[in-house]
């Protein structure tokens, strides 16, 4: 049973949608977010990032951060520039990128469906990275930020979404910065809702897509607001967080790239041997990126160069369907042997880029000295 409930959204006033919404957290560091905010100054990046509001050398999991990111959400109520529907609903959320559109929608995921595995997911978590969202969460009192999910379509959810789109008005309906299209719609009809509720409640599973840090980070708050209740009825608002859910004939999958800090004491010389014992390696040669092409293989950029990497015969294993996955070959075979790098998710030499950024971002970081 996937439980997916309607809830009362806090969310900008119609007018101001557009300047208030802003990227998530994770896809820009600090810098970008104060640049954001000078373009503008609305922008939810305000409660997302807070830093953004406080000294430039200002820790960013320092206690006055978190304070901030709650100031600046009450700000933004107080000042009637976000408010609280009156009633329940789910939220139809449209994006269009490039031409191509995915519609999804916004409700309550529940804490024990997380904790019972009734949600998968699919990564580990970084444990500073899941910290942090824990007191973001715990300290704002609130969810800033849905996770997103996904689950196999359903005739039923989407004959409903489409009819209510067809049927009412985008109460949201704007083009961001990037280029993308973002609306929504109210489903708030008793009804629709219990169509929805009904079509997921058959579901066995939901399926973590993006947010793992979140995902994690909000069950465990709910898990320290029951021992600080402990006669909670498992009704009270802890015990859910807040997700957009997009069905999986909707999903556009967006590589997930690495950059490390340094070579593991190894000159480039005698990192692109080690490399080399374990992978075939092609110079691009009048690319500014490189997109791998097939399975097994990968791109990598070093010293101004991007080379394509190819997983040789026998550095994994066919009938072993996790260790046959590119990310454990790339683990296996170079991030551990050769950078010493045991556990990505608590090694602080690896960080993570996401897809939507482009490949540029790689190169971009690594010309900066920031990353090898």
């Amino acid at each position: 049973m996937a439980v997916f409930k309607p809830f009362k959204a806090v969310r900008p006033v119609p007018d101001k949608a557009a300047e208030i919404a802003s990227l998530p957290y994770d896809v820009m560091d600090s810098d970008e977010a104060r640049l954001e905010v000078k373009r503008h100054p609305l922008s939810f990046i305000h409660v997302e990032k807070p830093e953004v509001d406080l000294p430039v050398r200002t820790d960013l999991y320092d206690a006055s951060v978190y304070a901030k990111a709650k100031e600046n959400l009450y700000g933004y109520i107080t000042n009637d520039l976000m408010k609280m529907d009156s009633k329940p609903a789910y939220y139809i959320y449209k994006q269009v990128m490039n031409g191509r559109s995915q519609v999804g929608l916004v409700g309550l995921t529940s804490v024990d469906e997380y904790m019972s595995g009734s949600i998968k997911k699919h990564e580990l978590t970084r444990a500073e990275k899941e910290a942090d969202r824990i007191r973001h969460v715990d300290t704002c009192d609130a969810h800033s930020s849905p996770v997103f999910f996904t689950y196999r379509h359903q005739d039923v959810i989407d004959n409903t979404v489409n009819r209510v789109m067809e049927s009412k008005t985008a109460v949201y309906d704007f083009v961001s910065d990037d280029g993308i299209e973002h609306a929504l719609w109210l489903m708030d009809d008793v009804t629709d809702i219990e169509i929805i509720a009904k079509a997921f409640a058959a579901m066995d599973y939901l399926y973590v897509a993006d947010g793992h840090h979140r995902t994690a980070s909000a069950a465990k708050v709910g898990l320290v607001r029951r021992e600080q209740y402990p006669n909670f009825t498992g009704e009270e608002e802890f015990n859910f967080f807040m997700a957009v859910i997009f069905p999986d004939n909707h999903l556009h999958i967006f590589d997930y790239n690495r950059v490390v800090k340094d070579l593991n004491g190894n000159t480039t010389e005698e990192f692109m041997a080690k490399v080399a014992e374990q992978f075939e390696i092609t110079k691009i040669e009048g690319l500014n990126v490189f997109t791998p092409d097939a399975l097994h293989s990968f791109g990598m950029y070093i010293d101004g160069v991007w080379y394509k990497l190819t997983a040789k015969q026998g550095t994994w294993e066919d009938a072993n369907v996790v260790q046959s996955l590119d990310v454990s070959i790339l683990q296996s075979n170079l991030l551990d042997p050769i950078l010493g790098i045991k556990d990505p998710r608590t090694d602080k030499r690896i960080d993570f880029v996401g897809g939507i950024r482009g490949l540029s971002e790689l190169s971009k970081r690594v010309d900066s000295g920031r990353e090898k």
